[in-house]
């Protein structure tokens, strides 16, 4: 969806970075910056950043501009104060640092049985691994509200308000879709994880 709509348009009047100071600035919003990435479309909340990748910045297409305006709406989350971003703040990187242990807990199960020769010490660090990646992907299933708002209640009005044509408004919709289910992919990619850790395992 975001490729199909990421062809250059003439009759855009902004690249995703010049939409998203324009936004920022409509809505008062001053001390954050936006910056380009190769870390993926995003908002950082911390430093106060919304951050783009380069087709998104430099582009002036259909999937620029949503994309820069998702973001944007998750620097007016901030501004607001909306309370779900920041618990979902605080859960990512938990999140994060649940896949890693588990990775590595996953990893150690096996030489832990050997070294051990007891088949519950291994067991017990491959259970307790194995929900850290569940804990992981859960995560990115509950966070998944903060998306939808940022897409819905903030994305789609800034993009109807600064006049986009009445025929992008539909595509744009599903732009901002593809945006807030990139945390349910993330959250079966992470299950994914665990079947293959196991199947490994299992070896």
């Amino acid at each position: 969806m975001l490729r199909r709509h990421a062809g250059e348009r003439a009759d855009l009047d902004h690249t995703g970075a010049q939409l998203a100071r324009r936004l920022l600035g409509e809505q008062g919003i001053a001390g954050v910056t936006v910056e380009v990435t190769e870390q993926g479309d995003h908002y950082d909340p911390a430093a106060k950043a919304v951050r783009l990748s380069a087709g998104n910045y430099h582009g002036r297409s259909l999937t620029a501009v949503t994309v820069a305006a998702h973001e944007v709406g998750h620097a007016i989350q901030d501004h607001t104060g909306y309370a779900p971003l920041a618990w979902r703040t605080r859960l990512v990187r938990v999140a994060q640092a649940a896949e890693k242990i588990g990775a590595l807990l996953m990893l150690a199960s096996p030489i832990l049985m050997l070294v051990t020769r007891r088949p519950a010490s291994g067991m017990v660090s491959l259970v307790i691994g194995a929900a850290g990646f569940l804990s992981a992907a859960l995560v990115h299933l509950v966070t998944l509200p903060v998306e939808l708002d940022a897409s819905y209640r903030r994305a789609l009005p800034l993009l109807a308000g600064i006049g986009l044509p009445e025929r992008d408004l539909a595509p744009a919709r599903r732009i901002l879709t593809a945006c807030a289910y990139t945390y349910v992919a993330a959250s079966l990619s992470g299950m994914l994880n665990i079947w293959r850790w196991l199947a490994v395992l299992r070896r």
